[in-house]
């Protein structure tokens, strides 16, 4: 009778290795809850209050935005002036696109650092964050502004987990309940809320109050956050990761409703979106993108079948 030859031990260990080795990289991805969500996705009805970002496709894919050396970090939608503004951070600058991605104007940026995030606040009035030093910078902007001195400008400073190039990387703003939601990119990843800032009524005190959520934090199985985008109609932020290439739609809870891949295949897309950093949606509820190094791309949802 043939016996069955037994495994050798190193072979043993080398399998074991292996599980293990495959097991840190699936919880560094966050694999595991990517996986049941999309389980969940797929075997639950979608919320009628979602946004639905699993319905969008890609309209205008890497698009390059001409006339720009520096690259582009952060993106927001002016529902004013109906353009979107972004920002470059090796020689500071505020852009204006129109929006098929072409450059309308550009503002120099004097003393805001490293420039990293620009969120529409109300008409003429944005914050730039600067990511090194965890400033949140007010600027108040014209038809005719040349350039801006954050000297000149209010500001006020977290001063949370200074250490290192891992700060302030996206921002979104609730006009209604007048909070500046703050995305720190990693180490530890964290969405805070600011209220108080910026401020409006000089007649009163002026007073901030900084929270966050640790269980909506906890939630987010991305590697990283690089930019947010509030949604006043559904109450829902959203939150891109460029590490995980994914955008994922968060409720009030801060529960993962829906997502929308970045990846080759997906959503239309020929190719993957190299270094996604600035997400921005407009009134009608289409979806820009900017990615490093400065492409620009378009989402809209498809309508529903009748």
């Amino acid at each position: 009778m043939r016996r069955f030859a037994r495994p050798k031990p190193a072979l043993l260990i080398l399998l074991l290795i292996a599980l293990i080795g495959g097991g840190v990289v699936a919880q560094n991805f966050r694999l595991f809850e990517r996986a049941w969500f999309n389980w969940q996705s797929w075997r639950q009805p979608a919320d009628e209050r979602s946004i639905g970002l699993a319905d969008y496709q890609v309209v205008l894919e890497a698009q390059i935005i001409d006339g720009l050396d520096d690259d582009v970090s952060a993106l927001t939608f002016d529902p004013v002036r109906k353009s979107l503004f972004t920002v470059t951070n090796q020689n500071a600058e505020l852009v204006e696109l129109s929006l098929d991605g072409k450059i309308l104007r550009r503002i120099n940026l004097v003393g805001f650092g490293d420039a990293e995030a620009v969120e529409f606040i109300s008409e003429n009035t944005y914050v730039v964050s600067d990511e090194r030093q965890q400033r949140l910078i007010k600027i108040h902007l014209e038809d005719d502004t040349q350039f801006l001195d954050a000297a000149d400008a209010e500001q006020m400073t977290l001063g949370v987990h200074l250490k290192g190039n891992k700060g302030f990387e996206g921002l979104a703003y609730d006009s209604v309940g007048k909070r500046l939601f703050v995305a720190k990119e990693r180490d530890p990843m964290l969405i805070y809320e600011v209220h108080g800032f910026p401020h409006f009524k000089p007649e009163k005190t002026y007073s901030v109050h900084v929270v966050n959520n640790p269980r909506r934090d906890a939630g987010l199985f991305v590697r990283d956050l690089s930019s947010l985008q509030y949604d006043e109609r559904s109450g829902h932020l959203l939150a891109l990761s460029d590490e995980s290439y994914l955008v994922l739609e968060l409720d009030i809870d801060g529960r993962p409703l829906s997502s929308l891949s970045l990846l080759k295949g997906r959503h239309g897309l020929k190719k993957r979106v190299p270094q996604a950093e600035g997400i921005a949606m407009d009134d009608d509820g289409t979806l820009y993108l900017v990615s490093e190094p400065n492409l620009f791309y378009v989402f809209k949802k498809t309508p529903d079948p009748l």
